[in-house]
């Protein structure tokens, strides 16, 4: 599976979204229901579909859909 779609997955099995909705707009200020819980569970998501463990620094930045690509792509050379 390719990353982007991969990543994607990922996003809307944590927040129960459709691919639609995944944008630069789809961030912590803007969803209703990204909270702690689902912060977590989208960084283990991450960590174990990417094989990467991501750094206290980028679990606290990743606060969007836009952010979280940013962050694996320039500290982790995932490519999308």
């Amino acid at each position: 599976m390719e990353n982007v779609k991969k990543y994607n997955v990922i996003f809307m099995e944590v927040f129960s979204v459709g691919e639609e909705v995944l944008n630069d707009e789809f961030k912590q200020g803007n969803v209703e229901n990204w909270n702690s819980i689902h912060q977590l569970n989208l960084v283990s998501y991450i960590e174990e579909s990417f094989d990467v463990m991501l750094d206290t620094e980028d679990i606290l930045g990743l606060t969007s859909y836009s952010k979280g690509k940013e962050i694996l792509v320039s500290k982790y050379n995932i490519n999308f």
